[in-house]
């Protein structure tokens, strides 16, 4: 039984921190290099990630800053993050690649928090899933007679408590991303 409480609340972190993965990937008013995570460049020939081939830093809340480190790979740069389709404009000035990232508009501050509250909504599914699957390992158990009715009882309160707690956690991950993307 403990096996099974155990699995169920790896499988349950796994699915809070992707759903931090996709927050982290929303674009709020703030530069952040997570914005640029997953941007791949045709270099030489080869779609490599963005961070294996230039430095990227934030010098202040509104730019983020990219340093190639093979001069020939600005433009392949410059492709690969317009091709990223992130609502982004690079500027090259020779030396360094500058991407301002303008304030959000209330609208589309209002459309950023549907696609948090649809990725709040997927990763609430996951863990309703992974409890799904719990209780159907421990009903299987009963019936192989490895645990007696009253563990079965107590295994599946305990999973129910383990499931309110990861979906409270991504109610509270929601609530943050919210207010950080209404942030003007």
């Amino acid at each position: 039984m403990h096996e099974v409480l155990k699995d169920a609340e790896d499988r349950m972190k796994k699915a809070l921190s992707s759903l931090d993965k996709d927050f982290q990937r929303l674009r709020t008013g703030r530069a952040s290099t997570t914005l640029l995570e997953g941007v791949r460049v045709e270099y030489y020939g080869t779609p490599t990630p963005l961070d294996q081939i230039a430095s990227i830093a934030t010098p202040d809340s509104r730019t983020i800053t990219i340093q190639p480190w093979d001069r020939k790979a600005f433009t392949d740069i410059e492709k690969g993050i317009q091709k990223a389709d992130l609502g982004l404009t690079p500027v090259n000035d020779g030396k360094i690649i500058r991407i301002s990232i303008p304030p959000l508009t209330e609208d589309r501050r209002k459309d950023l928090v549907k696609v948090a509250k649809k990725y709040t909504e997927e990763a609430k599914v996951a863990v309703r899933n992974i409890r799904r699957d719990a209780n159907e390992l421990l009903k299987k158990k009963k019936s192989d007679k490895l645990i007696s009715e009253d563990d079965l009882r107590k295994g599946q309160e305990d999973v129910q408590k383990l499931t309110d707690g990861y979906i409270t956690k991504t109610d509270e991950a929601f609530s943050k991303k919210e207010k950080e993307v209404m942030e003007i």
